[in-house]
């Protein structure tokens, strides 16, 4: 891993002309340092570095000498952490993760958290758009609010959560908490709207994933046929289906596979009449029959005394997100969601500043996040080596690095005697 570091920073390096520069390993402990502490800046991150002795030793500068200075930090992290760079830090400290035999991705845990943007909600313009809404419809105008001082975050409102422009960190992790992979969106994209780029990420690099825990917003029919078809298995919670209230309930329209229909609660057939657009398969009853119904007002209220039902072309794989749901083994996986994913968010948030980001623009935050995630990783696999009481010099390998600067091979030699 050493030759690894090596190689990344060795560019950066100029030994030939030019005042001796800052070297790249100290910039990037500074930044580490803002995460692993939680500071909420750079600005606050080099001004407590000047301040604390023991940030001082790991960078390895001496009580006399200055500490870089805030607008260096600045300048290296904007123009030097680009997202490759991002990338590359994140699935380094992974990888150590793995070697060291702490990483299980067979079973991960999928959600999705919002992080407040540095952009304040009554500096907005309002844009309409046209938007179409099906074949022979007219085009419904939408007005979309968008901030001036940040222009990629998003109005978020859910609950009794306060109208705000937010971020949303969709985040996988395994079953000992190890973050594996993050995308940053905008605050109002659904979570099941981005779970196609964060699972084909995971997948792709931890092809032994074998399920995939989730809690109902990812109870889709695309998300069920996507995981099946890939030989893995959605263990997701219950999903109420949208019927009429005091109604019949759905559970008494029962699809007859064999014959291709349906039966409703009075016993009577509905007959496969088309397939929309959408990929449903419409049933529909006969009016002179429902026009006679005793319990029709719990079943429909058209017009026409039509009940139609509606059952997808993908329905089967839903039946088996149920089917995996009473099963004992995958029905322990999501209790531990609270222990995971809901952990990873609650940890992320109160002990590493994640709540609200002063940075602007999705790139920026996304490199933002990712730097926290790979930071709380390393944490946590120095707490694993610190209960299994191995030395942490042996997951902490910089100090190659420090030969190169006088300063850094001094520290080093005092620490090593």
């Amino acid at each position: 891993m050493d030759r690894k570091v090596i190689e990344m920073v060795d560019l950066f390096y100029n030994n030939d002309n030019g005042r001796p520069s800052i070297g790249p390993v100290v910039l990037f402990k500074m930044v580490l340092i803002q995460h692993l502490y939680g500071l909420s800046s750079l600005r606050q991150t080099a001004e407590e570095v000047g301040l604390n002795i023991a940030y001082r030793w790991f960078l390895g500068y001496t009580l006399q000498e200055e500490t870089p200075h805030f607008s260096t930090v600045s300048y290296n992290f904007r123009h030097r952490f680009t997202e490759e760079t991002v990338d590359r830090v994140f699935a380094w400290i992974l990888e150590e993760v793995a070697q060291a035999g702490c990483l299980s991705p067979k079973a991960v845990f999928v959600d999705g958290t919002h992080i407040k943007a540095n952009a304040n909600t009554e500096k907005r313009r309002d844009n309409t758009s046209k938007k179409k809404l099906a074949r022979r419809k007219k085009e419904k105008r939408r007005t979309v609010t968008r901030s001036i001082t940040d222009p990629d975050s998003e109005l978020f409102v859910k609950g009794d959560h306060k109208r705000q422009y937010a971020y949303e960190a969709h985040t996988v992790c395994d079953k000992h908490g190890f973050v594996l992979e993050t995308v940053i969106t905008s605050g109002n994209v659904h979570d099941s709207v981005s779970f196609d780029a964060v699972y084909d990420r995971v997948t792709a690099n931890f092809p032994e994933v074998e399920t995939v825990v989730a809690d109902s917003a990812y109870k889709t029919l695309h998300i069920c046929k996507k995981v099946f078809e890939d030989g893995g298995v959605l263990s997701t919670t219950y999903k109420r289906p949208q019927t009429i209230k005091g109604g019949h309930g759905w559970w008494k329209y029962v699809y007859d596979e064999y014959y291709d229909c349906v039966i409703c609660p009075e016993y009577q057939t509905l007959t496969y009449r088309t397939t929309n657009r959408d990929g449903y398969r419409e049933y529909r009853s006969k009016p002179n029959i429902c026009v006679n119904c005793p319990t029709r007002h719990l079943c429909t209220h058209s017009k026409d005394y039509i009940k139609m039902v509606q059952r997808h072309i993908w329905r089967d794989y839903e039946d088996l997100a149920d089917d995996v749901r009473y099963t004992p083994k995958y029905r322990e996986l999501y209790k531990r969601r609270k222990e995971t994913i809901e952990r990873v968010f609650a940890d992320a948030k109160e002990k590493h500043a994640m709540r609200y980001t002063q940075y602007r623009g999705l790139t920026q935050v996304s490199n933002w996040v990712k730097l926290k995630f790979a930071a709380m990783n390393l944490k946590k696999l120095a707490n694993w080596f610190w209960k299994e009481k191995r030395s942490p010099f042996t997951f902490i390998r910089f100090w190659p690095l420090y030969a190169r600067n006088p300063v850094h091979a001094r520290c080093m030699n005092r620490v090593s005697r």
